[in-house]
């Protein structure tokens, strides 16, 4: 069959690595004139097959369409990646699931601001540092006695879980911060240099200085007002050569390749007056100061209230949600199809209780005095499942749930349910 996707996505990554395992034959579509990400993936023909739009994507040969990336190598996978028992199968499941909802959040959260593709948080970012350090602690002592995750071969488990931590190692793992975690990077080093994966991986360089966040590459990875992203402009002469040039392709993406591949568009906002208030500036604030003493305050001293209105949206839902991984997974899927609003729109939402229990809500700030979903086609996926409130930016209700949800931290007296700490969006 054929697998959709854009160059360098480490979550096709795991379908590719199974193919090459199992001897599935699979063609990857990631180029023109076979597939253009943000174009071919918003055509009628492939909605039809895959109607999230969503990449990687899976066609078989016989028409079987599959989406999600687990499920894709899943498939692509022979009984010994699969588990060959019962019990094995299901550690390999345990193992696939744990990188979804305790590798990826963290991950993304400390190395996506390093890439350029995601403002710096100092907060999130020290979170993301903690947990990152919790989660190699587990698989330290997991792997002390053992050369994989499951049994005594390469399994699926293997697989999910290396390519959901290659970002760690090429950019922020230096030395010093996996030294405590040796098992680890054993494991990961063994799993890389298998010829399986390094077939579709190539040479996986280890990093030897944990990646910054650089502010002027953060600029210049925003959309310019036609659309397009500043890095696709063609260097100017006097600059060929140097180390300014664009990013080289292995840094790409969810978030970027979005960005690189949206065609030009008209701005929605174009039609609003010109407002005082500065959503950057408040946004660097919050990123990078505390948020009671200083990002709050700012905010209400700066905020306009006729250029700009505040919204509580609670997912319709709840009796829906699951697993907290999967709740997690839905709300960053719908931040990251809302990457665009960036300029024009913030928000801070939380995932309140737990497993089988437990709801979604947050604060919203949109330029206008409407919602912004309805200004794009591209931002109706998700909005339509929440139930949005506007509010009054005079009253004491929103100055209470403005400080609750901007700071992670209150009685959220409305919600009803416990405060997760660990689950926060914003």
């Amino acid at each position: 069959g054929t697998l959709y996707t854009y160059p360098e996505n480490w979550r096709a990554f795991k379908a590719q690595i199974a193919a090459q395992y199992s001897g599935a034959r699979l063609k990857v579509a990631s180029s023109a004139p076979a597939f253009t990400f943000g174009q071919t993936n918003r055509t009628p023909a492939f909605l039809n097959n895959f109607p999230l739009g969503k990449v990687p994507a899976f066609q078989g040969d016989d028409g079987f369409c599959l989406f999600e990336s687990n499920a894709i190598a899943h498939y692509l996978s022979n009984e010994a990646l699969r588990g060959s028992s019962p019990q094995a199968q299901s550690q390999v499941l345990q193992w696939v699931s744990f990188a979804d909802a305790e590798i990826i959040p963290p991950a993304s959260a400390w190395v996506f601001p390093t890439l350029g593709i995601m403002q710096f948080n100092k907060q999130a970012t020290e979170q993301a540092k903690e947990e990152v350090k919790k989660v190699l602690s587990v698989l330290n002592h997991h792997l002390n006695t053992r050369t994989f995750l499951v049994g005594e071969r390469v399994s699926l488990a293997d697989i999910s879980v290396a390519c959901s931590m290659i970002w760690l190692y090429k950019q922020v793992l230096e030395p010093s911060f996996r030294q405590p975690f040796p098992n680890v990077t054993r494991w990961f080093q063994t799993c890389v240099n298998q010829p399986q994966f390094k077939t579709v991986l190539g040479e996986v360089k280890l990093c030897d200085k944990m990646a910054q966040f650089d502010p002027k590459k953060f600029t210049d990875m925003q959309p310019k007002k036609d659309g397009l992203p500043k890095k696709d402009t063609p260097p100017k002469k006097e600059k060929a050569g140097k180390e300014a040039a664009a990013p080289a392709e292995e840094e790409m993406d969810e978030c970027e390749a979005a960005l690189a591949s949206e065609p030009k568009t008209k701005d929605p906002f174009a039609h609003l007056p010109k407002s005082a208030f500065v959503m950057d500036e408040f946004k660097r604030k919050y990123s990078n100061e505390d948020t009671l003493t200083v990002a709050v305050p700012h905010f209400w001293e700066h905020f306009d209230k006729e250029g700009y209105s505040i919204w509580y949206g609670e997912y319709k839902y709840p009796e829906e949600l699951t697993m907290t991984f999967m709740s997690c997974n839905l709300i960053m899927g719908m931040f990251q199809r809302l990457d665009k609003l960036r300029k024009n729109g913030f928000a801070s939402v939380i995932l309140f209780g737990g497993n089988n229990d437990s709801s979604i809500s947050g604060i919203w700030i949109f330029r206008g005095q409407d919602l912004a979903f309805t200004l794009s086609d591209d931002w109706q996926i998700d909005y339509e499942s929440y139930a949005w409130r506007k509010l009054d930016p005079d009253s004491d209700e929103t100055k209470t749930m403005v400080k609750e949800y901007f700071a992670w931290e209150g009685e959220f007296k409305h919600v009803g349910k416990p405060f997760n700490q660990g689950k926060c969006f914003k």
